[in-house]
């Protein structure tokens, strides 16, 4: 599955950038220093300026793919997304028990499989830091339904109707499935943060494997109940 799964290559939404970033030397490195530097100074700090001087480059090269370092992190949000709808695909695909789908798709979205580094130029722990860390200010923003018609969100939405999907195979009767599906995934992305930086909001610090089991616990408490 590795194998077949390191084949394939992401393909986004190309409202995104300006010019496909994977088409160049230079937006590859555009993605790989961007994404070093968002997970190290934050979003707030990064500029396009900071990336240009880094890459010894100008900041016109750089808004010649993208128009901005919004829809840089929405780069990065969508590639995230899809890898893990890819990863939710692949390990559910021939589990015949639904209640095993579920805590598999919890699994991955808790620990997303760093296999998924060596399938192009980024780094991907450094991509599931900022994703934890940042991915809120995607879609927090005035522009969110103008995105939203464009389809810019459409990989997340793909992963919570995956998990949405599963849920209701444990319980077709379930009226709430979408909204405990999407409430779950961001919550698993808030505990992380709360873990490193604000201890005193979560009880399972670093330990993934106890965060994928409570989720787990919750969302089935909820179908069975």
């Amino acid at each position: 599955m590795d194998n077949l799964l390191s084949s394939i290559k992401i393909e986004l939404n190309p409202h995104l950038f300006q010019k496909d970033p994977e088409s160049s030397e230079l937006g590859r490195k555009i993605l790989a220093q961007s994404l070093q530097m968002i997970d190290d100074m934050g979003l707030e700090s990064f500029t396009f300026g900071k990336l240009a001087k880094a890459l010894c480059t100008t900041e016109s090269s750089i808004y010649r793919y993208f128009e901005s370092k919004h829809k840089l992190l929405l780069y990065f949000y969508n590639w995230y997304w899809s890898w893990i709808d890819l990863q939710l695909a692949f390990q559910t695909h021939n589990l015949a028990s639904a209640d095993l789908k579920l805590e598999r798709a919890i699994e991955v979205i808790c620990k997303p499989d760093a296999e998924g580094q060596g399938i192009n130029t980024l780094n991907f722990q450094q991509l599931v830091n900022i994703v934890i860390s940042e991915s809120s200010k995607a879609y927090l923003t005035k522009e969110v339904d103008t995105e939203n018609k464009y389809g810019l969100f459409l990989t997340f939405k793909k992963v919570s109707r995956r998990l949405a999907d599963i849920m209701l195979e444990i319980n077709p009767g379930f009226g709430h499935a979408n909204t405990l599906a999407s409430t779950s995934i961001v919550g698993i992305l808030h505990q992380q943060y709360f873990a490193v930086h604000m201890p005193s909001l979560s009880d399972v610090q670093s330990d993934k494997d106890e965060l994928s089991n409570i989720f787990y616990q919750i969302i089935l408490k909820n179908l069975k109940n």
